[in-house]
């Protein structure tokens, strides 16, 4: 029973859109203006920076917080698959929520900060592979100015840095491996789809930098 509720918990949670609540608390719905996106980049170019640094360890911390509690009722030592498959679909059930949040009618952002912080939360090994995919995340980002290429950075680095990490450790089973490579392969795969727009235009030279006041809208999404 402990089980559908976390999931049910998680994915609430993860639905809660920060960024169109900060934008209305603005008097303004952030849906409708900039990239159309209700994530923290969004947030920040409509409502302000300050708001969509908050709006950005909101978003952060509704992968962080179920995940961590997860952890703590379903885990317990010597860990086995099942267990870590539970785990792990806790905080693959934040980041749909954040993506698909039933608030919204299931239009939401693109899971990139609610992932990071589902990692965060999650075994050793993709607390080390989030770091190494946020280290270079900041290097993209800030020396090209494209928030979008730092995200699909974090997408292609985390589960490459996760298959190298545990390659490296002779202590590394089966076990805790074949879910984590698994789910690190579909988070990141996620990530890319819910880009596409972005791809599009990075390819065709037309992607605005965080230096760009008001970029285009992307095309609602039911187009």
């Amino acid at each position: 029973m402990v089980f559908p509720l976390l999931l049910l918990g998680a994915y609430l949670l993860g639905a809660i859109p920060f960024g169109f609540l900060i934008g209305k608390a603005h008097g303004v719905d952030i849906r409708a203006h900039g990239s159309r996106n209700i994530g923290a980049t969004n947030t920040g170019r409509v409502v302000g920076r300050r708001w969509g640094l908050i709006c950005l360890v909101l978003d952060v911390l509704k992968g962080l917080v179920p995940t961590i509690i997860a952890g703590h009722l379903l885990v317990r030592d010597p860990i086995d698959s099942g267990m870590l498959a539970r785990w792990i679909l806790v905080g693959v059930a934040a980041v749909l929520g954040h993506m698909l949040p039933v608030y919204l009618r299931f239009r939401g952002g693109k899971g990139v900060a609610t992932t990071v912080g589902v990692a965060l939360g999650l075994y050793p090994y993709y607390t080390v592979a989030m770091i190494a995919a946020l280290m270079l995340y900041a290097l993209v980002r800030f020396s090209t100015g494209l928030v979008s290429l730092g995200s699909l950075t974090i997408a292609v680095v985390f589960p490459a840095a996760f298959f190298i990490y545990v390659g490296l450790d002779e202590q590394a089973t089966l076990t805790v491996c074949w879910p984590l490579g698994v789910v690190a392969i579909l988070l990141g795969g996620m990530i890319v789809v819910r880009h596409r727009a972005n791809i599009v235009r990075l390819l065709r030279g037309e992607e605005l930098t965080l230096r760009a006041a008001d970029p285009p809208p992307d095309p609602p999404a039911s187009e």
